[in-house]
C-alpha cells in the first residue's frame, strides 16, 4: 500500500511522490490526513535551501529521519482521522501528528494527539502554539514589564498574545500594516520598526525594555534591537536563521550594560524548567490554548494538496494577508 507525500527536491521546488506504507503494527494507527500546516520558519528555510544539508531533520521526532540533503520529506503538522487502529484510539478519531506532508501515514498511537471537536484546519497551528508557549516560558516572569517583540508572523503574534495574557506591556514591531492590524485582535500594540525606538522610550521613561524577543526571521533585526534593552536586559531569539549570517554589535552597549542573548527552541524542555514541565504537559497546555485563542484569524490560506508547489511559493513570496498556509487533502 502506497501513500502520496511532498518532497523537497531542490531550492524553491517541491514535488508529490509516492512512499510505501508499512503495515499497521500493534499499538499503531493508520491516519488519513485532512490538513497539514506549512511552517513559515523551518520549512521555508528548507524550501529556500538555507539549511545545512548535513543537519538532521529533527532527532526528537520519529517521523523525521535523514538530513536536509535533497530530496527529503519534511513537515510536522498533520491533522486527520484514524482510519485503522491497533491501539486504544477509536477509528474515526480526529488526531494531530508531527509528521511530514503525506495523505496517509502509520504512527505509534502514543505519538499522536487526540483532538476531539477541534477544528481540523485550526489544529494545524498546534506546533506554532507550542513554540510560542515555550517562548513565553523562557521569557520568565513578565508581569508589568515592557517586552519588545520583533515580527508579527504567527509565532511572533502568538508569543506576544501569551505575554499580554501574562501581564506584560508588549510593544511589537512589524513593517506590514496588515499584520499590525491582525495583532489588534490578540490585544497587541504594534508599531513600525521606525517607530519602535520612540515607543520604547516613552513606555519605559528612557530605561529600556527588560526583554526583547526576536521572531522576525530577519538576520539584521537583532542589531538594532539590542539598543532597546535596559541594563542587564535579555534578548530571546525565536528565529532560526539557517545558514544566513547574523552580525551583532557586541561593543560598548552590549558589554557595559551586561546584556544577555539566549536562544529558545521547542524540541526540548530547558534544564531549569524540567522540575515543573514535561513535553507531555507542554503539549497538553498547547492543546488547551488552541481552544482559548482566536486562532481562526491566523488560518488565512488553504491550498489543495495537488497545489503544494503554489502553496510553498506563496509562503516564500510573503503574499499580502497570508499568515498561515495549509494543504487540504479532501
Amino acid at each position: 500500500m502506497n501513500a502520496r507525500a511532498i518532497f523537497f527536491v531542490a531550492p524553491g521546488a517541491v514535488e508529490v511522490g509516492e512512499v510505501a506504507l508499512p503495515a499497521v503494527g500493534e499499538g499503531e494507527v493508520l491516519v488519513r490526513t485532512g490538513y497539514s500546516g506549512i511552517s513559515a520558519g523551518s520549512e521555508l528555510l528548507a524550501y529556500r535551501g538555507e539549511l545545512d544539508p548535513q543537519l538532521a531533520l529533527d532527532e526528537t521526532i520519529g517521523a523525521l529521519g535523514g538530513t536536509f540533503a535533497y530530496p527529503f520529506a519534511y513537515g510536522y503538522s498533520c491533522v486527520g482521522r484514524v482510519e485503522h487502529s491497533r491501539a486504544d484510539l477509536v477509528e474515526g478519531s480526529l488526531v494531530f501528528a508531527f509528521h511530514p506532508h503525506q495523505d496517509r501515514f502509520v504512527a505509534p498511537a502514543a505519538d499522536v494527539i487526540a483532538l476531539h471537536d477541534t477544528d481540523a484546519r485550526v489544529a494545524t497551528l498546534l506546533p506554532l502554539v507550542e513554540t510560542a508557549l515555550q517562548l513565553s516560558l523562557d521569557a520568565g516572569p513578565v508581569e508589568h514589564e515592557t517586552v519588545v517583540v520583533l515580527g508579527l508572523g504567527v509565532v511572533g503574534m502568538l508569543t506576544a498574545a501569551l505575554l499580554v495574557r501574562s501581564g506584560a506591556r508588549v510593544i511589537a514591531a512589524e513593517p506590514r500594516a496588515w499584520r499590525r492590524r491582525a495583532g489588534e485582535g490578540f490585544g497587541i500594540a504594534a508599531v513600525t520598526p521606525a517607530e519602535l525606538g520612540g515607543a520604547v522610550e516613552i513606555e519605559t521613561g528612557g530605561h529600556g525594555a527588560a526583554l526583547l524577543i526576536e521572531a522576525s526571521g530577519n538576520p539584521q533585526a537583532m542589531a538594532s534591537g539590542l539598543g532597546l534593552l535596559a541594563h542587564e536586559g535579555t534578548a530571546l531569539v525565536a528565529s532560526w536563521y539557517g545558514t544566513k549570517p547574523v552580525a551583532l554589535p557586541l561593543g560598548a552597549q552590549f558589554h557595559r550594560r551586561r546584556l544577555s542573548i539566549r536562544s529558545s527552541q521547542v524540541s526540548t524542555i530547558p534544564a531549569a524548567q524540567r522540575a515543573r514541565w514535561t513535553l507531555a504537559r507542554r503539549r497538553a497546555v498547547a492543546r488547551t490554548l488552541i481552544e482559548e485563542l482566536p486562532l481562526a484569524a491566523l488560518a488565512t490560506h488553504t491550498f489543495a494538496f495537488a497545489d503544494a508547489a503554489e502553496a510553498f511559493a506563496a509562503v516564500d513570496r510573503g503574499d499580502d494577508g497570508l499568515l498561515h498556509a495549509a494543504l487540504c487533502y479532501g
